[in-house]
């Protein structure tokens, strides 16, 4: 179990690993192609230290990486803006803590995200009223400028839903997100439309756990689960806490979850009847 930077590093350098090996390459023929000392390929590898974008460059080139997808996520994991994307969130280094921005950056280069939510709506599908709401009761006295600050970052997350290609979403709401009336009965009336209308965008998928499933496999708490492009070996849950977020990494982990997921959308409302069952909540509020 890991934070996010940490996990970072060792997954891009698992994943530098195996494009040496792919090449054929021992790690001290690599550090001589570069004109580096050998152990800095094998700290490069291990995630034991950070690695500069210039660096993961050399070494792409020395192992004959052409596919530009793949180039560009792993330049990504090494924290540089190539490719064109900018970094919207560095503007804000100031007030995010750094483990919300590596999340951030993880959402914006993902593939896909799975995400299971027990109390509230997943910060992609927020109006900004609830997403007020939301972030004034989970943060204790925050004056209004930070909380408009904050808002800001979580509208600006939802641009992944509009990119192209766009982010996929898939979504499994426990039917209290739905019940639980954040900031008012009229902002939770708009939140339900705001569902409805994301519900019908070809990338999301959206199923409602109602509470007659009765107890379920992800009782214990919301994950996310993303997916890169390329490689299943860049794949992380991220497990959300009061003061911080967990990132897993393990392919153990990333099994169960991913099956628990599946579980999940088997016993939850179809995405047709979900959304009547949202209309339903909407109309009797």
């Amino acid at each position: 179990m890991q934070y996010g930077p940490a996990v970072r590093r060792r997954k891009l350098g698992a994943e530098l690993r195996g494009l040496r090996t792919g090449a054929g390459l021992t790690s001290g023929e690599a550090a001589r192609l570069v004109g580096w000392h050998q152990s800095k390929v094998s700290r490069i590898e291990t995630g034991a230290s950070g690695v500069k974008p210039a660096d993961v460059r050399l070494l792409l080139d020395a192992y004959a990486v052409e596919d530009p997808e793949l180039r560009h996520l792993l330049m990504v994991l090494a924290g540089t803006e190539e490719g064109g994307r900018h970094h919207w969130w560095h503007a804000y280094r100031g007030v995010l803590p750094p483990t919300y921005r590596d999340f951030i950056s993880l959402e914006s280069q993902a593939r896909a995200m799975r995400t299971l939510e027990t109390s509230v709506v997943p910060g992609l599908l927020q109006t900004a009223e609830y997403a007020r709401a939301v972030t004034r009761a989970a943060v204790d006295g925050l004056a209004d400028p930070q909380l408009d600050t904050l808002v800001e970052v979580r509208l600006a997350r939802q641009d992944v839903l509009r990119s192209n290609p766009p982010l996929e979403l898939s979504a499994v709401l426990d039917e209290a997100v739905l019940r639980r009336e954040v900031g008012g009965p009229e902002v939770m009336a708009r939140q339900l439309d705001r569902l409805v209308e994301a519900a019908h965008l070809p990338q999301v998928r959206l199923q409602v756990l109602p509470f007659a499933a009765g107890a379920h496999i992800g009782i214990t708490g919301p994950f996310v689960i993303f997916s890169f492009p390329n490689t299943s070996d860049l794949d992380v849950v991220v497990l959300d806490q009061l003061t911080s977020s967990l990132y897993l990494e393990r392919k153990e982990d990333l099994q169960a979850y991913s099956e628990a997921f599946q579980t999940l959308q088997f016993h939850a409302l179809s995405p047709e009847d979900s959304l009547d069952y949202i209309a339903g909540i909407h109309d009797g509020a």
